[in-house]
């Protein structure tokens, strides 16, 4: 589970809680311009914050999401770097070359994430699964929907893409997860059908929305510890029931889910 803060007291109580990953969003490069009309999370995330957050973290991994690919790109990899960063993401990317030059600047130093969050990014998987240095596939739910021209996030899991590309990453051997979870009972897709679908799929990460905690909305730290507490309970508990389930449930939700979106 990933949860998206540069608050070190949020971070604190989200690790206290079993959140996995905290994540430092630095991406602001086009992003206002693509999502411009939807209700998406556009962080004001600072290098500063890296080093901050870092000090309270003791078992949870730092992530930080980059910029696209620039000529600044190399800079910004060893600012983050230097400043503690033990997961680095890039987003938006589109060739071969952006995906080598990341993981070649990186070299090691940090575990990597590469964002798959568009069209040509899916066209050109098998290559990049086929790199030495990849360690883990996110797939944007948001920007890539957008890419395609799609209407809503969750036809990339009623229209297969998202399967295709899982499948892809399982063969290879290599970790993926996509989009994010609401807190239990909530989302436009039920959260309970989007985490089944997780299992199903083989995911092993998701990020936190806002609506599992908006802590930049919420101005006493102890209410965000009880919602955290609570929501991360809930969670948790429902995850355990799900390896209960038989095969023919996971299809059935899936078909649900189809039908749903």
């Amino acid at each position: 589970m990933i949860y998206i803060t540069n608050d070190p007291n949020v971070a604190q109580i989200a690790q206290k809680n079993g959140v996995d990953r905290i994540l430092i969003d630095l991406e602001v490069l086009g992003k206002e311009e693509r999502q411009k009309n939807l209700d998406t999370v556009k962080s004001h995330h600072q290098i500063s914050d890296i080093e901050l957050v870092k000090e309270v973290l003791t078992n949870t991994e730092l992530f930080v999401r980059l910029n696209p690919w620039n000529e600044l790109s190399p800079k910004e990899i060893e600012e983050v770097i230097e400043a503690g960063a033990e997961r680095i993401m890039l987003p938006m990317w589109k060739k071969m070359d952006e995906v080598d030059a990341f993981l070649t600047q990186i070299d090691g130093r940090a575990a990597t994430t590469l964002l798959l969050e568009t069209k040509e990014a899916v066209e050109i998987i098998d290559d990049v699964l086929n790199h030495p240095m990849v360690d883990e596939i996110f797939i944007g739910l948001n920007d890539l929907h957008l890419s395609y021209g799609l209407t809503f996030m969750f036809e990339l899991l009623s229209n297969g893409v998202v399967e295709q590309l899982c499948s892809k990453c399982k063969e290879k051997g290599i970790p993926y997860g996509f989009g994010g979870i609401a807190r239990l009972g909530e989302g436009m897709l039920l959260a309970e059908k989007v985490i089944m679908e997780h299992y199903r799929l083989g995911s092993s990460s998701a990020i936190l929305s806002r609506s599992f905690c908006n802590a930049d909305e919420i101005q006493d730290i102890n209410e965000i510890e009880m919602i955290f507490s609570k929501n991360m309970r809930l969670l948790r508990d429902y995850e355990a029931m799900l390896g209960l389930k038989t095969e023919e449930e996971y299809l059935l939700n899936k078909a649900d889910i189809k039908k749903c979106v």
